[in-house]
């Protein structure tokens, strides 16, 4: 059974997007969507500036609506669309309705709207992949974050506690105002521009360090044996001096955190969402109608998420 449906698409790098009427019907192991919101997402620019896959082409690689049909959800189910060369690869979600993969399909936590969904779908990976993938913080371990009055920072912390951290704790500097992160921590304690911590700060098991500068430095001494820090930022600075002994002694292991060398796992959208969905988040993002492209795509800065419902 087929679907008639307006989509936005495109003939070729630098010719203008055309809304066109097209027929769609998924097929075995493809789910069609109902498309609310789409993100413009950089990905999205690139593609569009480059060579496409097949013209004409629908863009459009992150995007958000409600189940149709499918072989694997209930029709009506809200969801995320993400992934599996949607957008990239093969058409995407600039459209009324999209066919995509089952992959591709996330269910979208009850707890998150839409358009917050996708402004924080980048974060949220990042985090995630921190915590989870990288740092890979199990169930009973004590986890500090460094810079966790930032939106990652604040990310990691709601994620380390989903992944069962029994005690997540915040570094913050001295100046930082940390009302907002004291929900999703157990402790704050403050760090000073040259690194050093109190000795209230404890023994912990991993530390997801956004900050980096002397900031990495000071908290690697406070890793139990065998113990890790994953390395995700350095808004402190980009230099850090490693006390050799206390990482060969206490046999420590820093490892970075490089997003373009990282494949996500199947379930990676998901589970971040998932994990965030406990916390009550503030997304800042522009809603403009779909026909309305042009005026946003050569737009750098700003979330930017297109209504797809009046296609």
């Amino acid at each position: 059974m087929s679907t008639r449906g307006t989509v936005l698409r495109s003939h070729g790098p630098g010719e203008q997007l055309k809304a066109e009427e097209v027929e769609l019907t998924a097929g075995p192991g493809e789910t069609l969507v109902e498309m609310r919101l789409a993100a413009v997402t950089p990905l999205d620019r690139s593609t569009l500036a480059g060579k496409q896959p097949s013209v004409p082409f629908m863009p459009g690689s992150e995007g958000a609506g409600v189940v149709v049909r499918s072989d694997a959800f209930e029709a009506g189910t809200p969801v995320v669309v993400r992934g599996e060369g949607v957008g990239v690869t093969r058409d995407g979600v600039w459209g009324r309705y999209a066919v995509v993969p089952n992959a591709a399909v996330h269910r979208l936590p009850s707890s998150l709207e839409p358009g917050t969904a996708l402004a924080l779908m980048t974060p949220a990976l990042t985090a995630h992949t921190a915590v989870r993938r990288v740092a890979d913080v199990q169930e009973g371990e004590t986890v500090v974050v460094t810079g966790v009055t930032g939106l990652v920072g604040h990310m990691c912390a709601a994620i380390a506690r989903s992944a069962g951290a029994s005690r997540v704790i915040g570094l913050v500097s001295l100046d930082d105002r940390a009302d907002g992160a004291t929900g999703v921590v157990d402790q704050l304690v403050r760090v000073d521009g040259l690194g050093q911590v109190g000795r209230e700060l404890p023994w912990c098991d991993a530390v997801i360090d956004t900050m980096g500068g002397p900031v990495a430095g000071g908290v690697l001494g406070h890793i139990s044996p065998g113990g890790r820090i994953a390395a995700l930022g350095y808004k402190a600075g980009e230099f850090t001096t490693i006390d050799l002994h206390q990482l060969i002694g206490r046999d420590l292991r820093v490892l970075p955190v490089n997003l373009q060398r990282t494949t996500l796992a199947p379930d990676a959208v998901g589970q971040a969402l998932a994990d965030i969905a406990a916390v009550s988040w503030r997304a800042d993002y522009e809603v403009v109608p779909a026909e309305r492209i042009g005026d946003v795509l050569d737009r750098q800065a700003g979330r930017v998420l297109l209504d797809l419902t009046g296609l």
